[in-house]
């Protein structure tokens, strides 16, 4: 049997509750803005407003597609049907889905102070992390973009199994351990970055635990692992493009991660230029900057060691930090970004952790040593409070989103295409358009760009080149079935019916239930006088979609009408 935790009996503090009112008032201080946010045009559009699984709301179909989904790469169908649940209650109201991400937010910091005053014993200072898990500006990301709905489910998930373990090791029972394992199964299906959470178990039975350290701890946890394992599996089953080197040479990998973690311990000191995307540079890292960081973690880690014994909760808070990040630091390939804010969500707490503590047992002989801490901590706090609001106002709309990451110095080609379909939906056309060609000057590979660019051209009846745009377009990404759709219809109204006709057959090969295709093929077909075959494709269309006006009227009247469709682009960015 493992060792009980020598804290197995505490009285409950009258404060407590009170605690958990102020943290959760901070947090909608910050956080409570974003119900009058919009969706932003960064993944919440694949994973919320123009998904059409989500836009269902609850189903037995959406609750089957969650669970074999990878729609943006990932799976995390817990996340899924939260958002879903989030259409069935509240539409497609912004607000409503903002409020969802708030309210878990403030969950996880009540929940995380009372996991830590319940291992540590100390009120304040758990008191005190929470308080800057709830507020510091890295948890802008979080918290105020829709789409990160799994960062901070997950985040519930991984607290509660936590206060399940604390009560496990105070008492150890099969009922207990069950908690543990069922709430961090329920983590893991909110989002796979969980997977280090029984080696963080591990490191909390040496300390706040005190449950020591030996083979019997690491094979209790063996089921947590097999959890781990299986959640890995499932995220690489399947045809998921975000995972692999991507060229990436392993010790470039390397150096990213490095310099990542350096990057991270800067921000959560100094929390300025918080912005997407933060992209890895196409030239590669300067040595000298690799070097320096390399040199500051290994400085950290060796005096961490050093004090493991008069002061583990340095060592404690230091491996929390480096081992949570581990998935997502850079040496599995996941991204094309360097970093981003919302990967400290949980590690960061480490960091918390370890320079509270060290603060407070630093000051011990300070004189007046409670009203200046207090003092200390409620100045800090109150400028983190103001930082994190300003953060999350950055979060309001699309157009704001882009506009500050191009004021912070994050001049690139998915800064350029997100503020210029912001403009775009605005009908700032011409605006659009110039930032369309500027993220093409960065990096004129990416197909998107010139399909974009292709719409936003057509609305200034540019028609030559909008042609120009898709044909480069399909020659970087040849199944876009979009790309080929759009091709054909300008080119019958060229009157160049043969080659219209190829391209809407390589939409429908690519895409067989694009009804639109099948519509405005039909409308080719009849141009050549093949009424026979026309038919059969308005018919098709209309079993894809009922509701397909253009089938139903050429259908009708055997009166050819064409259109462009101009859906409104969004960026794509894990």
């Amino acid at each position: 049997m493992a060792t009980v935790c020598p804290t197995s009996v505490r009285r409950p503090d009258p404060l407590v509750p009170v605690v958990c009112l102020a943290l959760a008032a901070i947090t909608f201080v910050v956080f409570g803005q974003t119900i009058t946010h919009e969706f932003v045009a960064y993944d919440d559009p694949q994973c919320v407003f123009a998904n059409p699984m989500v836009k269902l709301g609850l189903t037995m179909k959406g609750f089957l597609w969650a669970l074999t989904s990878r729609e943006v790469d990932f799976w995390h169908p817990l996340t899924w049907l939260t958002q879903m649940a989030d259409v069935q209650v509240y539409g497609m109201w912004p607000g409503g889905h903002h409020l969802t991400n708030v309210l878990l937010h403030t969950a996880n910091v009540v929940l995380l102070f009372l996991v830590l005053q319940e291992m540590t014993g100390s009120l304040w200072r758990s008191a005190f992390v929470a308080a800057l898990f709830a507020v510091h500006p890295l948890r802008a990301e979080s918290v105020a973009w829709v789409a990160e709905r799994k960062c901070v489910l997950s985040g519930m998930f991984f607290m509660l199994a936590l206060r399940a373990y604390a009560r496990y090791a105070r008492q150890p029972s099969r009922g207990r351990y069950a908690a543990v394992a069922a709430a961090y199964a329920l983590g893991l299906l909110s989002m796979n970055m969980l997977v280090t959470l029984p080696f963080l178990l591990l490191l909390l039975d040496w300390w706040p635990l005190h449950r020591g350290l030996g083979w019997g701890l690491v094979k209790e946890k063996i089921p947590l692992f097999l959890l781990s394992a299986a959640s890995c599996w499932a995220t690489l089953l399947g045809p998921n493009k975000m995972f692999g080197s991507y060229g990436v040479p392993f010790l470039g990998r390397v150096a990213t991660a490095v310099i990542s973690y350096a990057v991270y311990l800067r921000q959560t000191v100094y929390p300025s230029g918080l912005a997407v995307p933060y992209l890895t540079p196409s030239n590669g890292l300067p040595a000298w900057k690799v070097a320096l960081a390399f040199l500051l973690l290994a400085a950290i880690s060796i005096g961490a060691a050093q004090c493991r014994k008069s002061r583990p909760y340095l060592l404690a808070g230091w491996l929390w930090y480096l081992g949570m990040l581990v998935p997502v630091i850079g040496l599995i390939y996941i991204s094309h970004q360097s970093h981003a804010d919302r990967y400290t969500y949980l590690p960061g707490i480490g960091l918390a952790l370890a320079a509270t503590w060290a603060a407070a047992d630093w000051s011990l002989g300070w004189k007046h040593r409670r009203e200046t801490l207090g003092i200390l901590m409620a100045l800090l706090l109150a400028g983190l409070m103001v930082g994190g609001w300003k953060q999350t106002a950055y979060w309001k709309n699309s157009e704001a989103l882009w506009t500050h990451a191009l004021a912070c110095g994050l001049d690139n080609e998915v800064t350029h295409d997100g503020l210029g379909s912001a403009l775009l939906q605005k009908g700032q056309v011409d605006q659009a358009i110039a930032q369309y060609q500027l993220a093409l000057q960065i990096n004129p590979k990416i197909g998107r760009l010139h399909f974009r660019l292709a719409l936003a051209l057509l609305r200034k009846g540019r028609v030559d080149e909008a042609i120009s745009q898709f044909r480069q377009a399909l020659q970087i990404d040849p199944d876009d079935a979009k790309a080929h759709y759009n091709l054909a219809n300008l080119l019958l109204e060229r009157g160049r019916v043969d080659e219209a006709i190829s391209h809407y057959q390589l939409a429908l090969h690519i895409n067989p239930a694009y009804a639109l295709a099948h519509a405005s093929l039909g409308i080719a077909l009849l141009q050549k006088g093949k009424a026979d075959q026309a038919i059969t494709h308005y018919r098709l269309a209309l079993q894809i979609d009922p509701n397909c006006a253009q089938a139903r009227a050429d259908l009708a009247s055997i009166q050819p009408q064409n259109t462009i469709t101009e859906q409104q682009p969004m960026p794509q960015t894990k």
